[in-house]
């Protein structure tokens, strides 16, 4: 492979198998996600697609193979070094400080680039006082984008379902990710909520060039805006491809997207 092949590789996940006990959540899984794309991973439901993310993430270890990110093994890191080399996600079940403002949430995020010490950050001192302001200038940002000025200073516990999800993309962009893990970012949502979350994620895409890896069911939309499409099927990849292939491919047919009549 020549450099420049490797250097198109966001995110190499290198033949990785993950055990819980007797159960093989995730066989041999192995592809690469292209610099810059949108990847999606499909599958029905316990195929091993939210056991693939926490591995990326670092909330699982597989026990064999490799994840490979900007052409540099990061299997061993906790979650938290993942993040700081700039890979955050969203998560299919909800998981934000609902008893704090939208504000405070993306705030919250931030902790990670902050490089003031306890004291002149309570003191809100010289570089503390700088870097608080830096770090509200880009969570404004962000929510300007994500077209949340409305609800900035509502409690996120107040929100409905689908300006929830918005709020924990925008907590995920916080971290100012070059690689974005979304886990079924349009569950539960209704068909206005979905098109705003696709237009969101289209943005991301083209404004920052931002590498994108998505789980969803709503296959209308991964056929949509993917620009290549990975299958799972009990924790083993059956098929790989851009969408039309997918569509197309019979394995993928037959265990996820239903025989035709």
């Amino acid at each position: 492979m020549t450099n420049n092949a490797v250097d198109s590789v966001k995110l190499h996940v290198n033949q990785i198998s993950l055990r819980f006990g007797g159960i093989r959540a995730l066989n041999s899984v192995d592809f690469k996600v292209p610099k810059g794309s949108i990847f999606a991973v499909i599958g029905p439901n316990g195929a091993g697609k939210t056991s693939l993310i926490n591995s990326i993430n670092g909330f699982y270890r597989p026990q064999e193979g490799s994840i490979i990110f900007d052409g540099t093994d990061i299997t061993q890191l906790p979650p938290y070094r993942r993040a700081k080399i700039g890979i955050s996600r969203t998560f299919q079940n909800i998981a934000l400080y609902t008893n704090m403002t939208t504000l405070d949430n993306l705030m919250a995020a931030r902790h990670i680039h902050m490089k003031s010490n306890m004291l002149t950050g309570a003191l809100f001192i010289g570089a503390a006082k700088r870097e608080e302001v830096e770090h509200r200038r880009k969570v404004e940002e962000i929510i300007d984008f994500l077209e949340m000025e409305g609800i900035r200073k509502t409690i996120v516990g107040n929100l409905s379902y689908g300006l929830r999800k918005r709020v924990e993309l925008g907590r995920a962009l916080a971290l100012e990710p070059s690689l974005l893990l979304l886990d079924e970012p349009m569950a539960g949502m209704n068909v206005e909520e979905k098109e705003d979350m696709a237009r969101f994620i289209l943005d991301i895409h083209e404004r920052q060039g931002m590498t994108i890896v998505l789980i969803e069911h709503d296959m209308g939309l991964v056929m949509d805006i993917s620009h290549r499409v990975v299958a799972l099927d009990f924790g083993q990849k059956i098929a790989e491809g851009t969408p039309d292939e997918i569509k197309r491919d019979e394995r993928v047919i037959k265990a996820y997207l239903g025989q035709e009549a």
